[in-house]
């Protein structure tokens, strides 16, 4: 599956390289695993992702196309206390859904 991207005079400009809603340019482990991005990967560095699985088998890019959004998985890797974000996934994903560019990247 492809992820997509707004295009302007030929550059991208809004890629969405993650399921749940990280920005994975923002991530300080890209850079050090030559992480692409879950959505250009097969099999995440940190190993399964249930996130990544569900999106998967359901055919959409981002949890943000669900019908079920946000549902308890979601909500909970959002809020865990050691890889958490306060909800800001779950936003971010929000913000995909609606067509958001880069600005939109929390």
């Amino acid at each position: 599956m492809r992820n997509y991207a707004r295009l302007m005079k030929g550059q991208v400009i809004n890629m969405i390289e993650s399921r749940c809603g990280i920005v994975c340019s923002k991530c300080e482990y890209r850079d050090q695993f030559s992480c692409k991005g879950c959505v250009n990967i097969e099999k995440p560095m940190w190993g399964e992702c249930k996130i990544k699985k569900c999106c998967e088998s359901k055919k959409i890019t981002h949890c943000g196309l669900c019908e079920k959004f946000p549902c308890e998985d979601l909500i909970t890797f959002s809020y865990d206390k050691e890889q958490g974000d306060h909800g800001a996934r779950i936003e971010q994903c929000r913000c995909w859904y609606k067509g958001g560019d880069d600005s939109c990247q929390l």
